[in-house]
């Protein structure tokens, strides 16, 4: 059973994307790259906001477990849009995760990887599409 549920409704990337409770409203457009005007937002975007903060969250939680300091610490997540070959389209994920230099290597590779294990868009990712993981 599910803890939460969101739920947004669209008629495709040259649409609106609102969810039911009203607090996400945004203009989708069709990307420059794939024909489009590109004068609004796309699923790619917001894939990629979403991946970005849930991760961030994510990392968090672990670091509080394994008591080390991420108040400064960011995520940035790159979501490529890719054709597969079989007459379709395949996405990619680059997560980049910005760390103090305080924090030594091998420990930020650990909690990076723990992060990893937790967060739910990784979960629902893993095996699905390629995901790289960069610790800057």
């Amino acid at each position: 059973m599910s803890i939460y549920t969101a739920i947004a409704t669209s008629a495709g990337r040259d649409a609106r994307a609102v969810s039911s409770d009203g607090r996400l409203d945004v203009k989708l457009a069709l990307q420059k790259e794939l024909g489009g005007d590109g004068e609004g937002t796309n699923p790619e975007q917001l894939f990629a906001a979403g991946y970005a903060a849930c991760f961030a969250s994510a990392m968090q939680l672990v670091a509080a477990q394994k008591k080390i300091d991420v108040s400064d610490a960011s995520v940035t997540a790159e979501i490529g849009l890719s054709p597969n070959g079989k007459g379709g389209f395949q996405l990619g994920a680059t997560l980049r995760v910005e760390l103090s230099d305080a924090i030594a290597p091998e420990t930020a590779r650990e909690l990076v990887e723990a992060t990893d294990q937790v967060c739910p868009y990784s979960n629902a990712t893993r095996g699905n599409i390629a995901v790289e993981l960069v610790i800057e």
